[in-house]
C-alpha cells in the first residue's frame, strides 16, 4: 500500500465530475490512505454525503456547524491535519475563490488555513476553461506552488468535445503516489536543467528554431524542486516557465548562449537533465539588416552549433548525473541508445514522434528510459507532470548514488 499512514484531505465541488469522486475516494483507501473529505453544498447535489462517508470511513464534513451543541469542524485544525489537499473536481466557481483568498465555506476555509501540499483538479465546459480568467487563475494557482493536474480532453457534459473533462482517478492516484515517492528524494541536491527552444538568428528579425514549447523541461524543474533539489534552469526563448519560487532561471537565446550559461554551472551540479531542443545547425553569418526578399530561391549557409550534452558529457565527474533526451521519428530506440552512449548519458528518455498525445506543444507524453545497463522501462501516456515524476523515480534509482 503506497500511501499508507497518509492523510488526506479530499475536498469536492459543485462540477458533474463530482461523481468520480466515489472512485477517488476508494483508491486512495485501498492504497492504505486516510481520507476525510470536504464537500461544498453545491457538490452535494451531485453526489450524496451516505456514498462517500460509506467509502472513506469518515463523516463528509460541508458546514462550520457539526452538531447542535454548539460544536463545529475547525477548519485550521484540519489544514494542519492533512498531509495532502487534492480539490477533484475543482470548478471555476470555486478556483476563482482560492486565487483570490476568498472565503464563504468550510471547503475554502480549510484551503487557505492548510500548509500542506496543494493539489487541484480542475473540471468545467470547454468555453469556460479556455476563458482568459480562468487561465489567469490557473497560473496564478501553479505561482502558488500548487499541483494543477490539466483538465483531459473529450466529450463533455454539454455535448461540446474538448478540454474540460476531469482526469481520471487514477491519474490522479497516480499523480499522489508520484508526489509521495519523490518528497524531499533530492533534497540538498543541485540540478542543472536545460529547457526549451534554442532561436539561431537569420537576421535582426527572422531566426531558425523549432516546435519545443519547454513543458517537459518545466515539469522535471517543477519536480526537482518540490522534491528539495536546489535547480538551476536554463530556458530558451519562448519556452514555458515553472511557476515553483525556489528554481532559479537563466534565460537565453541562442545555442552557444545556452553553451555558456550551461558551463558556468554544470561544475557544482549533481544532477544535469538536457531536456531542450537545441539547433544542431546555425546560420554561419547573421546579416546586419533585414534580408529582403528578392530572388526566388534563398541560400543560407549554416555551420554545427556546439553539442552541449556532448561537451559536459565529456566533462562529467564521477559523482554527476546525466539524463538526457531523444525525440526520433524512426529508428527510436537505436537512435536512443547510441545517444546514450555517445553522449556519456547515465540515463536518456525517449519520445516518438510517432506516439499520440506525445512530443512538442502538448500537456502529455509518453516515454520510455534506458540506462547505461541496457535497462529500460516505458510509461503510460500520462501528464507531463506525471512524466516528470516517472524520470525522478528513474533517476533516484540509478545503480549510480548519488
Amino acid at each position: 500500500m503506497k500511501l499508507k499512514g497518509k492523510r488526506i484531505l479530499l475536498g469536492i465541488s459543485g462540477s458533474i465530475a463530482a461523481y468520480k469522486a466515489a472512485n477517488l475516494t476508494r483508491l486512495l483507501i485501498k492504497e492504505g490512505a486516510e481520507v476525510q473529505v470536504i464537500a461544498s453544498s453545491s457538490a452535494l447535489t451531485f453526489i450524496t454525503p451516505l456514498t462517500l462517508a460509506t467509502l472513506s470511513k469518515n463523516p463528509v464534513l460541508s458546514t462550520f456547524e457539526k452538531n447542535d451543541n454548539g460544536a463545529w469542524n475547525n477548519h485550521v485544525e484540519l489544514g494542519l491535519w492533512a498531509d495532502i489537499f487534492i480539490i477533484a473536481p475543482i470548478t471555476a466557481n470555486t478556483l476563482a475563490k482560492f486565487a483570490h483568498g476568498l472565503c464563504d465555506n468550510l471547503l475554502s476555509a480549510v484551503y487557505l488555513s492548510a500548509r500542506c501540499p496543494i493539489m487541484i483538479a480542475p473540471a468545467m465546459d470547454l468555453d469556460m476553461y479556455v476563458h482568459p480568467a480562468v487561465r489567469h487563475n490557473l497560473e496564478t494557482m501553479r505561482a502558488y506552488g500548487h499541483t494543477v493536474l490539466d483538465a483531459a480532453s473529450g466529450e463533455l457534459a454539454s455535448g461540446l468535445s474538448g478540454q474540460g473533462r476531469m482526469v481520471e482517478p487514477e491519474q490522479i492516484l497516480a499523480s499522489v503516489i508520484g508526489h509521495f515517492e519523490i518528497e524531499n528524494d533530492f533534497i540538498n541536491k543541485k540540478v542543472l536543467i536545460t529547457s526549451g527552444p534554442t532561436q539561431e538568428a537569420i537576421d535582426p528579425v527572422r531566426f531558425i528554431s523549432n516546435h519545443s514549447s519547454g513543458k517537459m523541461g518545466a515539469a522535471i524543474a517543477e519536480a526537482f524542486a518540490k522534491s528539495g533539489a536546489e535547480v538551476h534552469l536554463v530556458l530558451g526563448k519562448g519556452a514555458a516557465h515553472p511557476k515553483h519560487n525556489k528554481i532559479k532561471i537563466y534565460k537565453v537565446t541562442s545555442a552557444q548562449e545556452m553553451y555558456d550559461t550551461c558551463m558556468g554551472i554544470h561544475h557544482f551540479v549533481d544532477i544535469a537533465v538536457f531536456a531542450a531542443a537545441v539547433a544542431d545547425y546555425a546560420p554561419k553569418t547573421i546579416a546586419q539588416e533585414k534580408i529582403k526578399k528578392s530572388d526566388e530561391v534563398l541560400t543560407i549557409e549554416m555551420v554545427k552549433n556546439v553539442d552541449i550534452a556532448k561537451e559536459l558529457g565529456e566533462l562529467k565527474r564521477q559523482h554527476q548525473i546525466h539524463v538526457g533526451f531523444a525525440l526520433e521519428t524512426e529508428n527510436e530506440h537505436n537512435n536512443a541508445k547510441r545517444k546514450l552512449k555517445k553522449k556519456n548519458f547515465d540515463l536518456i528518455v525517449l519520445n516518438s514522434m510517432r506516439e499520440p498525445g506525445a512530443g512538442f506543444q502538448v500537456d502529455t507524453n509518453k516515454v520510455t528510459l534506458y540506462n547505461q545497463f541496457d535497462q529500460s522501462i516505458t510509461s503510460e501516456l500520462l501528464p507531463k507532470s506525471e512524466i516528470a515524476s516517472f524520470i525522478l523515480r528513474a533517476i533516484q534509482e540509478l545503480p549510480k548514488s548519488i
